[in-house]
């Protein structure tokens, strides 16, 4: 418990000084270096392939889990959407995969579906416990038949921050993790608007804001380059380290 609450004050620490930092020109190298170490070391302890991340019971659920980031997205296509439950809500899966195609809800339903009892670490400084199903990003990879050359998963979303399309990715070895999921239930429930609905990425063992939401496609890739600035998600292109392990 030490070294979680350790990482997560030191990631806050890190973000509070993102804005001074990223305005000196060995920032990039700085931080390029500082997240490789961080990755390697988890890696090397065995936070890699199989370890998984803490699971929980549901006596240990947080009363309320709070939204954070984008609450909602302020579009009419939206809008439409949530008001008719997500019914026709498609997630594209595409790139460097023999079959490319579309998911529908029902479709991700009908998949095996994993549930699991996980808390979120915020980079804020705050954390939840919640229950997450949906089906396992793996077994939707493998659907799709993704091809050797493809060395990161980008996940693209709904939301439009300051007039960036938010994005968010991650490696081949966090996206075959078991307990990486397309969450469309929180808690027994039809994941909320303000968390995320219909689809949010949980990619459990990194901090929360690797966990995309209002998920609308899954892009095989070789390189992160021409993805929004090329450093893998929307915060990173604004200072964040790109691998966010806990």
């Amino acid at each position: 418990m030490q070294r979680r609450n350790f990482l997560v004050a030191a990631g806050a620490a890190f973000v509070a000084g993102c804005s001074e930092i990223g305005k000196t020109n060995w920032f990039g190298k700085l931080v390029d270096g500082a997240e490789g170490w961080h990755r390697g070391l988890h890696r090397a302890l065995g936070v890699g392939r199989i370890p998984m991340a803490p699971e929980y019971s549901r006596a240990d659920l947080s009363p309320y889990f709070r939204g954070n980031g984008s609450l909602t997205v302020d579009t009419d296509a939206y809008r439409a959407a949530e008001a008719e439950g997500f019914a026709n809500w498609r997630l594209a899966v595409g790139g460097l995969v023999d079959n490319p195609g579309e998911l529908t809800m029902d479709d991700l339903r009908a998949l095996p579906q994993r549930t699991q009892i996980t808390r979120h670490d915020c980079v804020e400084g705050w954390s939840a416990i919640g229950e997450w199903t949906g089906p396992q990003l793996s077994r939707i990879l493998e659907t799709a038949g993704v091809q050797p050359e493809a060395n990161f998963i980008i996940f693209r979303c709904a939301d439009n921050l300051n007039g960036a399309d938010y994005y968010e990715s991650c490696d081949m070895d966090d996206a075959i993790h078991p307990q990486t999921i397309i969450a469309h239930q929180l808690n027994g429930e039809a994941l909320p608007v303000r968390n995320g609905a219909p689809l949010r990425l949980r990619i459990e063992r990194q901090l929360g804001y690797k966990h995309a939401k209002y998920l609308t496609g899954i892009e095989a890739v070789a390189s992160l380059d021409g993805y929004g600035q090329g450093n893998g998600g929307y915060w990173e292109d604004r200072g964040y380290q790109w691998y966010a392990g806990i």
